[in-house]
């Protein structure tokens, strides 16, 4: 039986290697939280953090506790609105992306 990649391990070389996919991996972030769906907004953040800056590095950038951080992005986290929010900043940074956003008339 041939051995398979870890699916985080393949989505950490993904986001490394594919600009494009961690651009869409983050705007369907956004777009679930904004959607009400924080809780798998939490999980795809988790991914991208562990693909891009790491837990540590986020830590001491927006100044909060790697164990902490770990807790608000996990399935049953509880963020306040700017912790998210300096989340969000600091991968956007990572990745060197805008995030652009749309208003539906629907």
């Amino acid at each position: 039986m041939a051995l398979t990649r870890d699916f985080k391990e393949t989505v950490a070389a993904r986001v490394q290697n594919d600009p494009a996919f961690a651009q869409a991996l983050l705007d369907e972030a956004i777009t679930l939280f904004i959607d009400g769906e924080p809780d798998t907004a939490r999980l795809i953040l988790r991914d991208l953090v562990n693909a891009t800056i790491g837990f540590e590095s986020l830590a001491e950038e927006i100044h909060k506790p790697a164990k902490s951080l770990h807790r608000m992005l996990s399935a049953s986290g509880n963020p306040t609105m700017s912790n998210i929010s300096a989340i969000f900043a600091a991968i956007k940074r990572a990745l060197k992306v805008e995030v652009r956003t749309y208003v539906s008339m629907a």
